[in-house]
């Protein structure tokens, strides 16, 4: 059964008013993969009644309304995927197509949907209930963060929207400790993860350059946001405090992870893995291909590749879930009528970081002057892939299941730093859990360039492609590589692409078909770079390419089969 997004399935259920009352600008998909749902589902089990309304039409009052108003709160996210980047290619073109709205047509999803969102409420529900935002555009906008698409430093999404509360990052414990305050008419200041305005400022926490200094000083907008990004971690964390004005941001520390028990527990939650009947009448939504039969095996990535906000949001220490969990699920999917025995995903942010982690980051936190992978791999990290080969042989072995894809990124510098099992994993997943070809992402080869992304060197790809290869071979199968790459990230110039350009095709033996242009997203430190024109670490002046033709120049250098871009004759 789903949650509510009707006023007759409340009625069904006997519910005369819901405690809860959560907004999206997706449809509403009942998935462990949709946060929404997430969170809709724990407050369920928690005792709480739920309901959730999905791309509400923002000119009447007819959707906002339709399941009155809430006895509790009010939970407003942004969506699965932030409003603007879903809607603006990274030359601020409009997007046509949306993969979470019905019949895939981008015409329900508002513009900075956690503000329209908020006042829509604020418009047809004068002195309701608190409004608490949450989901990622909030998560990553919660303090004075750039904004690319209007080209200005904005305030902490709190000031804007004109919300009561924000909880940041994973909130599957955050929000019922949220929900039972109110529900006992507590003030939630107390609960961890969570943001709110004051009047005074918090003596006891970190105090970040204010709103003003940092539209005043570059430099200060730098020094705010290095403190912020350090305190991301539950156990080594300070809380935050920011002016904004004549008032403070308050950021409580991060809520605790999820063990693996609790990680479990959320898996087995009673998700429809299907779209509503309410939205599904309009036509099919596309994200649900892709999620549907997908297992989420782990959060977390210590990537720490500085144009992903994933450190941020989801945290930089590696939560796994059971083997019996993960099993279970599997075997779960074969009582669907549609299931065809095809797993589309087994994996997570990075799918090789599967069940292990640093002893000293579980214990003690996150080091805030190392990073886990660049430049080079810590010591003190043992990568170790025999938990996830293990898993996947036993996926594999279940009956029903035909396939088990890992579609999910691949760290193959973790594959070649495992002596022990990253020879063994690799011939599996070639022989057993590829669709014909492995999608890697080294975003560039330059070493400048690289190190900026704080991505491994070109060294590691080219073994890992000689490796890849041979398997293949050996393995009798006509598998390929497909290479994630980025054009006028900061630091990058037209010499660069030409680089990759010619190592693409006399190395890789390929022309790659299409790369990505660098989109400047909240709370990312290559964002920091492109807005300041600085080196995150040395501060000193650096190359960012802002016309927006000739970012599509950079791209065009890569994917064009022409000769002139080949040779670089053309510079």
């Amino acid at each position: 059964m789903f949650l509510p997004t009707t006023h007759e399935e409340m009625m069904d259920r006997g519910w005369q008013q819901l405690d809860i009352i959560l907004i999206t600008s997706d449809a509403y998909i009942d998935s462990p993969y949709m946060g929404v749902s997430v969170v809709g589902r724990v407050l369920e089990k928690a005792g709480y009644k739920v309901g959730i309304i999905g791309q509400p039409d923002v000119t009447c009052k007819d959707d906002i309304a339709r399941l009155g108003e809430p006895k509790l709160f009010w939970g407003v996210s942004g969506g699965s995927v932030d409003s603007m980047v879903s809607n603006y290619t990274a030359t601020k073109r409009f997007r046509n197509s949306d993969d979470y709205t019905p019949g895939g047509i981008n015409n329900k999803r508002p513009d900075r949907a956690s503000l329209v969102y908020t006042n829509l409420i604020r418009q047809h529900f004068k002195e309701t209930v608190p409004i608490m935002l949450g989901g990622i555009e909030a998560s990553l906008r919660r303090v004075t963060h750039y904004d690319f698409w209007s080209n200005k430093l904005r305030k902490p999404i709190l000031f804007d929207a004109k919300a009561d509360y924000l909880l940041y990052g994973m909130s599957d414990h955050s929000i019922v400790e949220f929900a039972d305050a109110l529900k006992k008419e507590i003030e939630p200041l107390h609960v961890k993860g969570l943001c709110y305005i004051s009047k005074e400022p918090n003596e006891a926490f970190l105090a970040l350059p204010s709103h003003q200094e940092c539209l005043d000083d570059k430099l200060k907008f730098m020094d705010m946001f290095d403190i912020f990004y350090h305190n991301n971690d539950p156990i080594s964390a300070k809380g935050l405090c920011q002016k904004v004005d004549s008032r403070y941001l308050i950021q409580n520390p991060p809520a605790l992870y999820l063990t693996t028990e609790e990680m479990d527990e959320v898996s087995a939650l009673p998700f429809m893995r299907d779209v509503h009947p309410y939205h599904k009448k309009e036509g099919a939504v596309k994200a649900l291909e892709t999620i549907k039969f997908s297992i989420s095996t782990h959060q977390g990535c210590y990537g720490e590749c500085s144009f992903c906000a994933i450190s941020v949001h989801q945290g930089r220490t590696i939560r796994s879930r059971s083997e019996n969990s993960i099993l279970n699920e599997a075997k779960h999917f074969t009582t669907y009528k549609d299931f065809k025995g095809i797993i589309s995903d087994l994996g997570g942010p990075t799918a090789n970081m599967y069940g292990y982690e640093c002893h000293k980051k579980v214990t003690k936190g996150t080091c805030e002057e190392k990073s886990c992978m660049f430049p080079k791999l810590c010591k003190a990290l043992k990568p170790t892939h025999k938990k996830q080969l293990d898993l996947l042989r036993k996926v594999r072995s279940l009956p029903g299941i035909k396939k088990a894809f890992v579609a999910s990124g691949i760290r193959y510098d973790l594959i070649s730093e495992d002596k022990a099992y990253g020879y063994e994993y690799l011939k599996e997943i070639v022989e057993h859990h590829l669709s014909g070809q492995m999608k890697i992402a080294p975003e560039h080869i330059d070493d400048e360039i690289l190190a900026l992304m704080g991505k491994p060197g070109k060294e590691s790809l080219v073994e890992f492609k000689a490796l890849f290869d041979r398997l293949s071979r050996e393995s009798g199968k006509k598998q390929f590589l497909t290479y994630y790459l980025i054009a006028a990230h900061p630091g990058c110039e037209e010499k660069h692409m030409h680089s990759l350009k010619q190592f693409a095709s006399n190395v890789l033996k390929i022309n790659p078909e299409q790369a990505q242009i660098f989109t400047p997203t909240p709370s990312t430190y290559a964002t920091l770079m492109y807005y300041t024109g600085l080196h995150p670490v040395t501060r000193k002046p650096l190359f960012v390419e802002k016309d927006m033709q000739k970012k599509e120049r950079q791209k065009e250098i890569v994917v064009s089969k022409e000769r002139k871009y080949y040779s670089g004759l053309d510079s």
